[in-house]
């Protein structure tokens, strides 16, 4: 096929994430004029705090229900989980407190800072 008529991207399907690190995956994408989304390095690990979170989701709300009644249904289990994830989860990090209260916290602390010149 010539290059002019490939197209300009195309999605492959997941298998397992160690393919996406193989010399062997990159040179056939290479050879079709594609490059991998994995990151500005070449791998996938840059990923990993995302897919560390889309598995809890998937662990915490998708499996926890075998069977969903609708799209709808889990689109919106999925916004309740991703508002507590954003808000009210408690993060070692941050001293055991949520996201929400760090922030309240922050602004309240940059307002009543006098401006340094």
């Amino acid at each position: 096929m010539p290059a002019s008529s490939r197209a300009n991207w195309c999605i492959t399907p997941i298998v397992e994430s160690g393919q996406y690190v193989s010399l062997a995956y990159t040179e056939t994408l290479a050879d079709y004029g594609l490059q991998a989304s994995v990151g500005s390095v070449g791998d996938s690990y840059d990923n990993a705090l995302a897919e560390a979170v889309n598995g809890l989701y998937k662990a915490e709300i998708i499996r926890s229900r075998r069977i969903w009644a609708s799209a709808t249904a889990v689109e919106i289990a999925t916004m309740d989980w991703a508002l507590w994830w954003n808000t009210r989860r408690l993060h070692e990090s941050l001293g055991y407190r949520t996201p929400a209260e760090v922030e309240a916290s922050y602004t309240q602390h940059m307002t009543a800072a006098p401006a340094v010149v």
